[in-house]
């Protein structure tokens, strides 16, 4: 009846994030979870109206405290029990990357951390999702190998 209102629900979602202010570390890493799911439902719109968040928090977080390892932590632990989960896919791994890397290299301080950031979780997420894919093979060795790359 209303059509795909997932990318306009996103929009909304971010425009609310942007609207907490000064309040938003409260909700770091609290909020890290419920978002990084909300940029796994395979919508590329809904994707690309949230994934700009995650910047925010990183943001956020290191001018508050001069590092953004609490998101860090909490994207990374969050992030393998999701792929787990059935979540994420090769767009996602692209876009996310895509996403935040422009965003880290308009802001000076965040270019470098940002990057190493960026690169180890789409390192991760490539290990995660070559994983699931090999779960159910049937080629041991293969399966044996992804493993040891995840690990």
């Amino acid at each position: 009846r209303y059509g795909d209102m997932r990318a306009a629900i996103g929009a909304s979602i971010r425009d609310m994030w942007y609207s907490l202010g000064h309040r938003k570390i409260e909700f770091i890493p609290g909020m890290v979870g419920p978002i990084l799911e909300m940029t796994l439902v395979p919508e590329p719109e809904l994707r690309r109206a949230t994934i700009p968040i995650f910047f925010d928090m990183m943001l956020c977080e290191h001018q508050l405290t001069g590092s953004f390892s609490r998101f860090e932590d909490e994207i990374l632990r969050r992030l393998d029990s999701e792929v787990e989960g059935g979540r994420g896919d090769e767009q996602y791994k692209q876009l996310f990357k895509s996403i935040l890397l422009n965003c880290c290299q308009s802001h000076p301080e965040l270019a470098k951390p940002g990057k190493d950031f960026v690169e180890l979780v789409t390192g991760l997420l490539e290990r995660l999702l070559d994983y699931r894919a090999v779960m159910n093979d049937e080629n041991k060795t293969y399966s044996m190998s992804c493993t040891v790359n995840l690990l």
